[in-house]
């Protein structure tokens, strides 16, 4: 009779406990590991691969009193703090670098097959299923909105290397305009104040604008030189050598390592000159070359 009783006011469940700490109870045992199961390993909804359990996970069957909650969800949620989460995602991959992550193949491979229509696969699109500890931020904006979006950054990064390599001459990137102004005489031009075609690029602009080192490399030369007036000289390695003359100033001395971008004069009209601009030169084992080629005049 009283065991009778006893049954009608307690459940059978079991308690779990995580290294020796109670943390809740389940009804069916069973069930709950199939559970686990579904929920760490391949899980579709979550995005798991799988998951490491470093925890010593107990059963125990408990009587307790019908009115105490089963907490699976609880549980479950105890479990997650102490497991190592191993997800995965889909990530499209352009030019060698991934661009984008989903949680959906479908959708990461909707974003690729666009993205390879608009680049006519010039960046190499692909799909890569990839381990992640933690979810990579999924974007909610539409998917043709996401094609546009990079297609044109890998349009400009693929326009910014080819622009990068028709500026390189014998390894030498010339990566900085040394000032902004007016083409006043090109390379290869004939006027009355010399007697020979020009060697260099002359670009007018006001007395005093700052000159920018066109690449990186050491002033080999800082001074007054003939028709040059002032001048600097860089040594960039590599037998490519750039002129600065004309100057008003000059601030780098002989020894001065230097970065592309780099003040190191000012405009002026030094020399044989008609007025304030800088006469660039490009020199390539001691022969002249063409400046244009290399700035995008």
């Amino acid at each position: 009779m009283i065991a009778g009783i006893t049954l009608l006011k307690m459940k059978p469940v079991y308690q779990i406990s995580l290294d020796g700490e109670m943390i809740g109870y389940v009804k069916n045992r069973n069930q709950f590991e199939e559970i686990l199961e579904v929920t760490y390993n391949d899980n579709e909804e979550l995005n798991i691969a799988f998951a490491d359990f470093d925890v010593e996970m107990d059963y125990e069957f408990k009587l307790i009193n019908r009115t105490t909650r089963v907490n699976e969800e609880t549980v479950l949620a105890a479990i997650n703090e102490k497991a190592d989460i191993t997800y995965y995602q889909y990530a499209v991959i352009a030019g060698g670098v991934e661009k984008e992550y989903f949680c959906s193949e479908e959708q990461a491979n909707e974003l690729a097959s666009s993205l390879s229509e608009k680049l006519a696969d010039k960046a190499g699109v692909s799909v890569e299923r990839i381990y992640t500890k933690q979810l990579k931020e999924t974007s909610s904006v539409e998917i043709a909105t996401i094609s546009d979006t990079i297609a044109a950054q890998i349009d400009n990064e693929i326009k910014e290397e080819e622009r990068k390599e028709k500026s390189t001459i014998n390894g030498v990137h010339i990566a900085v305009m040394p000032v902004k102004g007016n083409v006043s005489s090109r390379f290869g031009s004939r006027e009355s104040i010399r007697d020979h075609a020009h060697k260099g690029l002359d670009i007018a602009t006001k007395q005093g604008t700052d000159i920018k080192a066109a690449a990186t490399g050491t002033v080999s030369f800082s001074g007054t030189k003939n028709g040059y007036g002032n001048l600097i000289i860089i040594d960039h390695g590599n037998g490519i050598t750039t002129y600065y003359g004309h100057c008003s100033k000059l601030y780098k001395e002989v020894g001065d390592e230097v970065v592309a971008g780099d003040v190191i004069a000012a405009v002026g009209s030094t020399g044989r000159s008609t007025g304030p601009h800088l006469h660039f030169e490009i020199r390539k084992n001691g022969e002249y070359v063409n400046p244009a080629q290399y700035l995008f005049i």
